[in-house]
């Protein structure tokens, strides 16, 4: 088989992903050094059409890297007025007061946002300074040096045949070089795993966990709006099943972000988590929320949820990890796009220290340093039993010990150490037969909805001619192996209907993909590899 040539392009810096981490180090590297040459490659359609997040924005990082972001006109125009939690069963609720939980709880000074939106007014700050932003623009493969080094990425493949060869209108896509490579391609990026497993950066770390958001943006009753208001749940529907909760914050225009999280280390292959999420909004506290109101989009992504134990190396020659690419996320407080920024910023000035030494293509250990003893490690590192304790101990032990060791971890000490996570969450699937199936209500079409049917309000969009973007290892294992042992979960952990059992045959619809990653994390077989499809593909998210 022929080498397929390519025409290259030279830069400083090469970034993969338009997140938050991506364009914080984009902003950072020309703010030190505007003559510096940094480009940004953003799969989706535009900056913000694949970022999906909760979103409670934390500014310490925004703080950091564009102090009068007020005055420039950041979006973050709806400051958290309260908080609330609350435990539910199935036919009512108990507010949990505020009072004992930890000051790192506290919202006060954070901001209910579309990151999607932030990213786009990122975007253009990073390009005022002179930052190449290309959208659509899908990273496909890794390009490495004489010396073993990534040297930078392939970018711009378009219109392959559907078994993956160059036909007649196809476009072989160019190499774009850096003297480094950051890779922020958020939660279980394709480049980031080949990193990870190329250079081990995992060994003696714990395993990365994982959880499935789900989301919704609603218009609702403006009687029953409070601009401002958030909301967190846990218990009804998920119970012993699963771990996770709900979420529901009020931003402005009469709009409510209504999401939900299952983690992904449950047992009972059978669990369906879309739907456990359609059956939590048939609450009779959530119901009345949502009566008279609309549905105006839908998405899902999966969330890192291993914290400070879990953080691979996050350097290797020519390469830094940035952001969910790591797994940032405070669990109990729902949140990362703060760190995302904080280690965007903290890479960008370790990159331009080294350019500036005349280095290139070594490891930036300097950034590694700064994340795991600066701002972010100290943030996660306060919590990081949290997750193990729910995940061996269940909801109430997760908030009562959890619940403590936050507060001593706030004083500097910690009676538990730091507690091991123990299986991934492929791993920690069991057998169909052990478990017993679920019963899910019919979604009523009003306030809950079946998939395909929300899949519609992602705006996903896939060309149909190209190569499936979810890999199977062995085609065998889903009916061989799959089906009788677990029944085959992939039709139900995906929130998006990609995956069918149709007359014993699997069939993947990769049309539906939302890129949440889900498979590629759950599959009990690990048979599943999520790559990049041809740029400008998946969902099209407005506002999330």
């Amino acid at each position: 088989m022929c080498e397929i040539e390519r025409e290259a392009m030279e830069y400083d810096v090469v970034i993969v992903g338009a997140g938050p981490a991506g364009l914080s180090a984009a902003i950072r590297l020309k703010q030190l050094d505007a003559d510096l040459q940094v480009v940004v490659l953003e799969k989706g359609s535009e900056v913000g059409a694949h970022i999906l997040s909760g979103a409670v924005l934390d500014p310490v990082g925004l703080n950091k890297l564009i102090p009068d972001w007020k005055e420039k006109g950041a979006p973050l125009n709806v400051p958290v007025k309260d908080d609330n939690f609350y435990a539910l069963g199935e036919a009512g609720q108990i507010r949990i007061p505020n009072f004992p939980m930890p000051p790192l709880m506290n919202n006060h000074g954070n901001y209910i946002v579309s990151m999607g939106n932030v990213c786009r007014w990122m975007a253009e700050q990073a390009e005022e300074l002179g930052v190449e932003i290309f959208p659509g623009m899908a990273c496909s493969e890794l390009v490495y040096g004489d010396n073993g080094e990534v040297k930078g990425a392939v970018a711009g493949v378009f219109g392959l045949e559907a078994d993956g060869t160059l036909g007649p209108n196809s476009e072989p896509g160019m190499e774009l070089h850096g003297k480094y490579v950051f890779l922020s391609e958020g939660v279980r990026g394709s480049l980031s795993k080949e990193v990870i497993a190329k250079y081990d950066l995992s060994k003696g770390k714990e395993p990365q966990k994982f959880g499935l958001g789900m989301k919704e943006i609603w218009e609702i009753d403006p009687a029953k709006h409070k601009e401002g208001s958030v909301t967190h749940t846990m218990g009804w529907p998920l119970g012993s099943n699963a771990g996770g909760g709900s979420f529901i914050y009020h931003l402005d225009n009469n709009q409510v972000y209504v999401g939900f999280v299952v983690h992904l280390n449950y047992e009972n292959p059978h669990l369906f988590p879309y739907m456990e999420f359609q059956r939590f909004k048939h609450h009779p506290m959530i119901a009345d929320l949502l009566k008279g109101g609309k549905r105006v989009a839908y998405g899902a992504r999966a969330i890192s949820e291993g914290g400070y134990q879990s953080m691979p190396k996050m350097v290797a020659p020519g390469v830094a990890l940035l952001g969910c690419s790591v797994g940032m996320v405070n669990v109990p407080r729902i949140k990362g796009n703060h760190n995302a920024m904080l280690s965007g910023i903290a890479a960008a000035e370790a990159a331009f220290a080294a350019i500036e030494a005349d280095r290139s293509g070594d490891e930036l250990n300097d950034y590694e340093v700064e994340v795991r003893s600066g701002e972010i490690g100290k943030d996660l590192k306060k919590v990081r039993n949290v997750k193990p304790l729910w995940s061996k101990y269940g909801l109430v032990a997760s908030l009562a010990v959890g619940g403590f060791d936050m507060w001593t971890n706030t004083l500097g000490f910690s009676l538990l150490g730091t507690l091991k996570h123990g299986k991934n969450d492929a791993d920690a699937t069991g057998k169909a037969a052990a478990h017993q199936p679920i019963e899910y209500p019919k979604p009523d079409g009003t306030l809950s909805f079946d998939r395909l049917t929300n899949v519609a309000f992602s705006f996903t969009n896939h060309e149909e001619s190209q190569p499936a973007h979810l890999q199977l290892t062995d085609k065998m294992v889903p009916m061989a192996v799959n089906m009788p042992h677990y029944a085959e979960p992939a039709q139900r952990y995906c929130p998006a209907g990609v995956y069918e059992v149709v007359d014993d045959n699997f069939v993947i619809n990769f049309q539906n993909c939302v890129h949440c990653k889900t498979c590629d994390i759950k599959d009990p077989s690990q048979n599943i590899t999520w790559v990049t499809p041809q740029g400008g593909d998946g969902p099209n998210y407005p506002n999330m």
